[in-house]
């Protein structure tokens, strides 16, 4: 879907004002989030290198996918808060605000002066999220940590354990960094509406990606763990079931759970007579004799063409869906259906494909805004917005 630069003007959270101080992933994602839904957020960079994701990985004119993908709908401010002029600057900006992000690590925007209490102070109905990697305090808090140390130190690789050689994993995906994100922007949310209501004024949210990378892996992955009774019935979890199956020419996922749903594959597999097996006929029995099950299911699968298995699978009511490559999934058929990408036209990039927001609403329709900026483009309009004079605090080295 091709769609030109916009703004959600009729986003749901129109007429909220974010500054986003944050670098990297766990923050400016919130904020695009904040952004797609029609929210005016400003990305407030420091002079010099500002956000590392500038500069990371493929990139065209300047401007990576990295930074692309976690920064469209923003206005761009250069503001240099090491000096006093620039930390002005933000004060004055955070005086009409509504909400600010920051992921400096925990003590760095108390030294610069514009914490939690410096702009409390100059509009108290502010609501102010800190993300850090393991928190404000505590023996780990002023270590410095990527997505793959939170991976680490929350479990989630142990979640990734191959039960082979007993060796854990990292997920490929900057995961740990994603959820924090959607984290914040559900828990900014929430306090946009405690205002509202009446519930609260503004409020400081204090985010650890340790605690939203626990909190998102626990509801599944601890479902043994949260049981402390010794006499309790211990089983798998769910994901330790995981396994792509693996056919005559290619993958697929596949979940058998219920027995109509064993009797399916089996169907599939051109093997009715398994699901009338006394071995195999009930879930318990499929658990119990697994060695000889597993071993024949593999036996059956590699003999499967991939495009036929799926639709066989589906046919007869087995969930099941073949491993789609990031090259192939833009042309899925559901992918094309649910219009999840859109293309647009970058001045820097040039022709960019990016997802839509996940979430339609019907009233308030969220959408992609304004393409991802450059340094500073709109510092000038930031600035004099709030009835400073733009040429001076250039002229000064304030903006950039």
């Amino acid at each position: 879907m091709t769609q030109t630069a916009t703004s959600s003007a009729n986003g749901p959270l129109t007429g909220i004002k974010v500054l986003d101080l944050s670098v990297m992933i766990s923050g400016p994602l919130a904020a695009m989030m904040l952004a797609d839904q029609g929210a005016d957020v400003i990305k407030v960079e420091s002079p010099g290198i500002g956000d590392f994701m500038r500069y990371l990985g493929s990139a065209k004119g300047g401007m990576t996918g990295i930074f692309v993908n976690n920064n469209r709908g923003k206005r761009s401010l250069v503001v240099d808060l090491k000096s006093e002029q620039g930390v002005a600057v933000l004060k004055k900006l955070a005086e009409t605000a509504d909400v600010v992000i920051q992921n400096f690590r925990p003590g760095a925007v108390e030294r610069l002066g514009i914490g939690y209490e410096d702009l409390r102070a100059v509009n108290p109905n502010l609501i102010y999220v800190s993300i850090s990697g393991y928190g404000p305090d505590g023996p780990d808090s002023g270590h410095r940590v990527y997505d793959n140390v939170i991976q680490a130190a929350s479990g989630l690789a142990s979640v990734q354990t191959d039960p082979r050689n007993g060796e854990p994993s990292l997920f490929r995906t900057l995961l740990c960094d994603k959820v924090t994100s959607l984290t914040a922007a559900q828990a900014i949310s929430s306090a946009l509406y405690a205002r509202s209501a009446g519930n609260a004024q503004g409020q400081h949210i204090v985010l650890a990606m340790l605690d939203a990378a626990v909190s998102f892996m626990w509801p599944d992955s601890g479902m043994d763990a949260v049981l402390l009774d010794d006499d309790a019935n211990r089983t798998p979890t769910i994901g330790q079931n995981y396994g792509i199956t693996r056919l005559k020419d290619g993958f697929a996922a596949v979940a058998v759970v219920s027995d109509s749903e064993f009797r399916g594959l089996c169907h599939t597999y051109g093997r009715p007579d398994l699901a009338d097996d006394e071995r195999f006929a009930t879930m318990a029995g499929r658990t119990m004799n697994a060695s000889e099950l597993v071993p024949l299911m593999i036996e059956l699968s590699a003999q499967q063409p991939t495009d036929e298995f799926v639709k066989r699978a589906q046919s007869f009511d087995v969930p099941a869906a073949s491993v789609v490559t990031l090259a192939d999934l833009p042309q899925q058929p559901q992918i094309l259906n649910n219009q999840v990408f859109i293309e647009r036209e970058h001045p820097a990039a040039g022709r960019i494909r990016e997802p839509r927001p996940a979430a339609r609403f019907s009233a308030t329709p969220a959408q992609a805004g304004r393409l991802a900026p450059s340094p500073g483009q709109h510092s000038d309009e930031v600035v004099a917005e709030v009835g400073l004079d733009a040429a001076a605090l250039r002229a000064a080295g304030v903006i950039f």
